[in-house]
């Protein structure tokens, strides 16, 4: 008895020793992308590619889960307002819902399954093909190249995401209404805008920056120290999703607080 409690004791430990020596060796990391990034020379074909294939190819699944987020959440929402005969409040409540929590984190959360995965097993298979080694015979700086355009292009590209799946999230909800009533789109963005300050929008959009930098930090980071050997591809892809997904729930509830503490 006392060797299966001596037993599960010391695999706790290991276990937290390899989060804390994860947590360390993931702001070293990071702390070398802010040395990184400044210095010269600048890989801005790498970081445009980047750019397109991270932003530009994820446009429709974004569309599609934006335009789904603001037709659900209308549907489900109008029962509710309509027993207390205040539907009039639909696109306010639709609009705000979206703008400071839904579309980001859910946006975040797609890009994370989308986009971390592939960072993590694009560099894994490299790290495993022994092509970051061949880079780095060749003079060439890999992390520059590989990491530091990538965490720039996920940084950049998220928030716009974000603010385009806040649109079309706008878009679902006045087809929503439009189900069960007849709403002109002049009168139901009016209402939009009327409900939204600026205090709505910065604060829900900065955060979005911290979802983007983490979702290609972790994926980076993941794939760029994968072992040797093809099935550590397909964990750093897993890892890569499911820290990043946890990470986007941890900036959110921080954001959150720290959104209630100063606004």
């Amino acid at each position: 008895m006392n060797n299966i409690v001596a037993a599960k004791k010391e695999s706790v430990i290991n276990y937290m020793k390899d989060i804390f020596n994860d947590v360390g060796n993931v702001t070293i990391f990071a702390l070398r992308f802010f040395k990184e990034v400044v210095k010269p020379p600048y890989e801005m074909k790498e970081f445009i590619k980047q750019c397109y294939v991270i932003g530009y190819k994820s446009l429709p699944l974004v569309t599609i889960t934006g335009f789904i987020m603001g037709l659900v959440l209308t549907l489900q929402s109008r029962p509710t307002l309509a027993k207390f005969g205040a539907e009039s409040w639909l696109p306010s409540m639709v609009a705000l819902s979206l703008i400071r929590e839904i579309a980001p984190v859910i946006t975040a959360l797609i890009c994370a399954g989308k986009v971390s995965s592939g960072i993590g097993a694009e560099l894994g298979s490299m790290k495993v093909t022994e092509q970051i080694d061949a880079m780095e015979v060749s003079a060439i700086n890999p992390y520059k190249y590989l990491v530091v355009t990538r965490i720039l292009a996920t940084t950049l590209m998220i928030p716009l995401l974000v603010i385009y799946a806040d649109g079309i999230g706008i878009l679902g909800g006045y087809v929503g209404i439009n189900i069960h009533s007849d709403v002109n789109f002049h009168r139901y963005l009016a209402q939009v805008l009327e409900s939204i300050t600026f205090l709505d929008i910065f604060p829900a959009t900065i955060k979005t920056f911290f979802f983007g930098f983490f979702i290609g930090m972790i994926g980076c980071y993941k794939g760029f120290n994968a072992a040797n050997g093809t099935e550590s591809v397909g964990k750093a892809a897993n890892s890569a999703v499911v820290t990043a997904s946890l990470t986007i729930f941890i900036i959110d509830m921080l954001a959150v607080q720290l959104t209630d503490l100063f606004f």
